[in-house]
């Protein structure tokens, strides 16, 4: 007898995005082996200390190596794929119901930052 598949979606379900990602996938390897934390204090002369905050300058350059790594020229392009993968959101830490920054603060981020800062991470990175 053939089968026919029909999704029959649940109302909830009890799944994790850890769960979902494999335990030796190349994004979980970055992470382990990249650290990022030193763009805090690198790139903090850049904000101010009050309104809306902005998008973690890690996230943001963790986007901007996806999009490296996957050849990904268009910032609406990649903040598309980045929704769409689970590895890659729980790279960047954001959990399945979590909405990605906008494309459109990828651009505007990459204006506020001089050159300075994006050739000092590419320098520490690549000493590694």
């Amino acid at each position: 007898m053939q089968g026919h598949k029909n999704l029959q979606p649940k109302m909830y379900y009890q799944v994790t995005l850890d769960s979902l990602v494999s335990a030796d996938n190349f994004y979980r390897k970055l992470e382990k082996a990249l650290d990022l934390h030193f763009l805090y204090a690198r790139t903090a002369p850049y904000y101010g200390t009050e309104g809306q905050e902005s998008i973690d300058p890690v996230v943001f350059f963790k986007i901007l190596l996806v999009g490296y790594l996957n050849n990904i020229p268009s910032d609406r392009r990649l903040m598309e794929y980045c929704s769409n993968c689970l590895d890659i959101r729980l790279f960047l830490q954001y959990d399945l119901d979590e909405v990605l920054p906008w494309h459109s603060t990828i651009s505007r981020t990459r204006q506020l930052y001089g050159e300075g800062v994006f050739l000092e991470l590419f320098h520490k990175v690549s000493l590694r």
